[in-house]
């Protein structure tokens, strides 16, 4: 059976960095925004488009009144949503059989649990994640810590609410990981490589 590892991290905790970094010391492939790019070839979507649905939880269901029932209708955005999740689905099962890999975000530890990956999360307190969002800003941003803090939360609660609703897990339960790391403080690439030395 394939290696497979799966990332879930809080933003700004350094998590697609660290994914990166223990997969070009594993030399086992790195997916995270190849996903995306792969998904939008085959739906025929923009890859902004895929992006944003992939952290929002699908819009519940609008009720319609047919007679005297009430009858759950999915709308068009919700049917998209789950399409694109199956796809998604899908996809990350025929990278987890191709080769050895490390995956970032999308629920691929549960997608995937078939193939009993290493769960990893990332996790960090809010001063640190501040201040590694403002080290990788592009130029021209100038948010203020709370603007920072409020950008974070609300990113870390729409994962939450996507992960559940497809999971019916919460996203923050450490009982959901075989392995939690606090990055507070931490340097991401001497974290990735003594990680890198333990699973080899």
């Amino acid at each position: 059976m394939k290696k497979v590892i799966t990332i879930s991290r809080e933003f700004g905790s350094g998590g697609r960095e660290f994914a990166r970094r223990l997969a070009d010391k594993l030399e086992i492939a790195y997916y995270d925004r190849e996903i995306i790019t792969e998904l939008a070839k085959r739906t025929n979507l923009a890859e902004g488009y895929i992006n944003a649905l992939n952290e929002q939880r699908p819009a519940p269901l609008f009720p319609i009144t047919v007679g005297h029932t009430i009858s759950p209708v999915p709308d068009a955005m919700w049917i998209q949503h789950n399409t694109i999740f199956i796809e998604q689905a899908n996809l990350l099962k025929e990278l987890a059989e191709k080769s050895d890999c490390v995956i970032v975000g999308r629920c691929a530890d549960r997608i995937l649990e078939g193939y009993s990956p290493l769960r990893i999360r990332l996790y960090a307190d809010m001063q640190s994640r501040i201040e590694r969002c403002k080290s990788r800003a592009k130029q021209g941003e100038a948010l203020s810590d709370r603007e920072y803090k409020q950008k974070i939360n609300e990113i870390d609660r729409n994962r939450a609410k996507y992960y559940q609703f497809y999971t019916g897990k919460r996203w923050d339960d450490e009982l959901n990981y075989d392995l939690c790391i606090n990055t507070t403080g931490k340097d991401i690439k001497q974290l990735a490589e003594y990680f890198a030395q333990v699973l080899k």
